[in-house]
């Protein structure tokens, strides 16, 4: 696990994005309650069937023909990772906390693409197509989310339940039991569905948390 994560980390370059922020140490998740900070590298497991928020250079055959996001069964897979990132006009900065309400952008280490959704109609269901769109450099408002923590919780916790609300379109990150027959066999559908429900539950699981910029050390 060590070695994964120690590639994940130069995959992303995790430092790239907050050039300003000073060298910080970061920690391999290994209990509940941990701080999901900006700059963190996670896993995004939903609640219900416990698949992870996934992505890989396979385009999607209909829709926009981006590359397509799936619900990844496994927990081992590199392709499940995302970066927490704020939106570009923020000022936040890598270790600082993430707070409900937040508006955030998920960055997909392996093929360095952002988190998004439109108008374009999901393969399976008809609901919003959720895709992986854009570059380092390259990123519109259709990256947008808005976290909503579930529960009375003011800062992002892994292993806490949490929603994220596509600004632009109004869906929801969503997954359920639809799976893919070909090309991805196996892997769920995700698409941005308008209804709150169980099925737009997720939450922080594996992945690289920075301690927050308010602490002196963390601990694991």
């Amino acid at each position: 696990m060590g070695f994964l994560i120690f590639g994940v980390l130069l995959m992303v370059g995790f430092m790239k994005p907050f050039e300003d922020s000073g060298p910080q140490s970061a920690w391999a998740a290994t209990g509940e309650g941990k701080e999901v900070t900006y700059g963190s590298v996670i896993k995004l497991q939903h609640d219900r069937t416990k698949y992870r928020l996934h992505s890989h250079e396979v385009p999607y055959g209909t829709g926009s023909g981006q590359q397509s996001v799936t619900g990844f069964p496994g927990g081992e897979d590199a392709n499940s990772y995302w970066v927490v990132k704020p939106v570009s006009d923020s000022d936040a900065r890598q270790g600082d906390l993430v707070s409900d309400g937040a508006i955030v952008r998920l960055f997909h280490t392996r093929t360095r693409k952002w988190l998004h959704s439109h108008l374009h109609a999901s393969p399976i269901t008809g609901n919003y197509e959720v895709s992986a769109f854009g570059a380092d450099d390259q990123s519109d408002t259709g990256d947008h989310w808005k976290l909503i923590i579930e529960g009375k919780g003011k800062v992002w916790l892994r292993d806490q339940k949490v929603r994220f609300l596509h600004v632009d379109t109004g869906g929801y990150l969503h997954s359920h039991d639809k799976k893919y027959s070909r090309i991805v066999a196996g892997q769920q559908e995700v698409c941005g569905y308008l209804k709150k429900n169980s099925d737009n539950l997720w939450f922080a699981a594996e992945g690289v948390y920075f301690p927050s910029r308010n602490e002196g050390k963390a601990s694991i």
